[in-house]
């Protein structure tokens, strides 16, 4: 508990290191907040899109481009994951979409 208040302060401090370390050390316990934002968000439908494409290795302009929208708009939406997954890098991202529970199926009326 003490370790994942940490890196909330570093995080609204905007300690950009230490967060990353924090964050790294919650992962090493298996205490990360994967799907979770600091205000209990999840991933929208577009961002998990935007992720899942990002973490094949396609570059910002390719996901933009399958996906009709701009480069920077793919830029906010991952900007906005990382937080909500509790990573730091791209490199980061195949397994943190990995360790998020399963989607719910849809129910077939």
């Amino acid at each position: 508990m003490q370790l994942a208040a940490a890196r909330g302060c570093f995080e609204e401090l905007g300690a950009r290191s230490w967060e990353a370390r924090a964050a790294a050390e919650l992962r090493a316990t298996g205490m990360t907040r994967t799907g979770r934002g600091k205000a209990g968000e999840a991933l929208t439908p577009q961002e998990l899109e935007v992720a899942r494409l990002a973490a094949t290795g396609l570059s910002n302009p390719q996901i933009a481009s399958r996906l009709f929208l701009s480069p920077r708009t793919v830029s906010s939406h991952l900007y906005h994951v990382f937080p909500k997954l509790g990573i730091t890098s791209r490199a980061e991202l195949r397994d943190a979409l990995e360790a998020l529970p399963p989607e719910p199926s849809a129910t077939r009326l």
